[in-house]
Parts: structure tokens; C-alpha cells; sequence
């Protein structure tokens, strides 16, 4: 059974949600406090999908958005009452997979659930050769052998794997990564493909993974 977690100040609507939710087969917990709902989170609590309002006491929806998905992968609905282009966008530009404009039918939050349970369970797991990353559960495991690797790491990998062949400088990858402080120096990149590699059992000399291309910077080998 899916586990939805609804972030929701307006306890009515929550209640709706919660109740419809149910009804539908999904486990809902649902809270009013964006700190609460973090906490959790940190704490590694399952959830498959979370639906987000905007509105909410202690911190705006945007900013916990954009912390959620410092941390986890989870998919993220955002409900709220801007319904303009321009909100819909900062929504999405915080990290939001979709964003429903209230006042909005049960129903059709429901079958947005479902469009997004599909989808990331399609991309949940990506295969290159022996190696594999489970990316809702930030797995990695070369040969049937479970890796452990920094955060930083992680998304390195996961994003050098989930555009393979595509170059990457070391500026771009410092920007993409959200475990990589930006004032860190740019030598730090060369440091964690380093440790990357090793940890992989990856050759720089002759890459099965992680290709050096002289003068940009990094790509994952086609």
C-alpha cells in the first residue's frame, strides 16, 4: 500500500483529502506543521508521495520544497490557492513533480497520485552493466554488492548516469549538487570522482563508468 503524506493548515481540507485518500487504498498521515513533516522525513519515514500546500505556518510551502527534496527524492503534489502561471512556476522551479490549483475534485489529486507513483516507480531503479542505483531509496550496488556512498557522491553518480554521454564541466556539477557547498572549490568534484571511482572498482585509465574528458570535465561512459 502507498503511504501519503499530506502537509495541509486548512485541517477541513485535510480531513477531505485524508479521508478520500483512504478511500482509494492509499495510507494517509497528514499534519499542519512543516517542521513535524521534516523531522520525519530526516528520520528516514517511508512515504511514496507527498501533496504540499503553499500556505502553511512555521515555514512557506515553497522553502519546505525545496528542503524536501535536498534530502529525498520523493515525489511532491503542491496544492495551493495561486492558481496564476507565474506561481505554478516557482512551484515547479522549488521542486515540485506537479501543483493542483485549488478548489480542486478529490478525484483528480487522486489521479495525479497515481500518474506520479508510475512514473517514479519506472525511473525508480537505472541499470549500466553490473551496476545499479535505486534512485527513491539512494541504493547503489555493483555486482549485487551494496556500495555506500557520500551524498555528494550519490548525486554525482546519479546524475552522471542518468545523462550518460552527456559532458559535464566541474562548474556545472558544483551547481547541480546540492551536497556540495557552493563557495567549495571546484577541486572538490576531482575529489569525490576520486572516491567515486574507488569505490566503484572504476579504472580512470580505462573507465567502465565515469569517463574523463580533457578540458570540460566529467560523463558517465556511453
Amino acid at each position: 500500500m502507498h503511504k501519503i503524506l499530506i502537509i495541509e493548515d486548512d485541517l477541513e481540507m485535510q480531513k477531505l483529502l485524508s479521508d478520500y485518500l483512504q478511500q482509494s487504498g492509499f495510507e494517509v498521515h497528514a499534519t499542519d506543521s512543516p517542521n513535524v513533516a521534516l523531522t520525519r522525513i530526516k528520520n528516514k519515514e517511508k512515504f511514496h508521495l507527498i501533496v504540499l500546500d503553499i500556505m502553511l505556518p512555521e515555514m512557506d510551502g515553497l522553502e519546505l520544497c525545496k528542503q524536501i527534496k535536498k534530502i529525498s527524492e520523493i515525489p511532491i503534489i503542491m496544492s495551493s490557492a495561486r492558481g496564476d502561471i507565474s506561481s505554478k512556476l516557482l512551484g515547479f522551479e522549488y521542486g515540485a513533480d506537479d501543483y493542483l490549483a485549488k478548489s480542486y475534485e478529490p478525484i483528480e489529486l487522486v489521479a495525479r497520485i497515481n500518474v506520479l507513483l508510475r512514473r517514479y516507480a519506472q525511473h525508480r531503479s537505472i541499470k549500466y552493466k553490473d551496476l545499479e542505483v535505486d534512485v527513491i531509496k539512494r541504493l547503489v550496488s555493483v555486482g549485487g554488492f551494496c556500495v555506500e556512498l557520500t551524498p555528494a557522491e550519490f548525486e554525482i553518480l546519479n546524475l552522471l548516469l542518468s545523462n550518460r554521454g552527456k559532458p559535464f564541466s566541474r562548474e556545472s556539477l558544483s551547481q547541480a549538487i546540492s551536497s556540495i557547498a557552493p563557495d567549495s572549490s571546484l577541486r572538490s568534484i576531482d575529489t569525490h570522482i576520486r572516491n567515486l571511482r574507488s569505490k566503484l572498482g572504476d579504472d580512470a585509465k580505462n573507465p567502465k563508468y565515469i569517463q574523463s574528458i580533457w578540458g570540460i570535465g566529467y560523463k558517465f561512459c556511453d
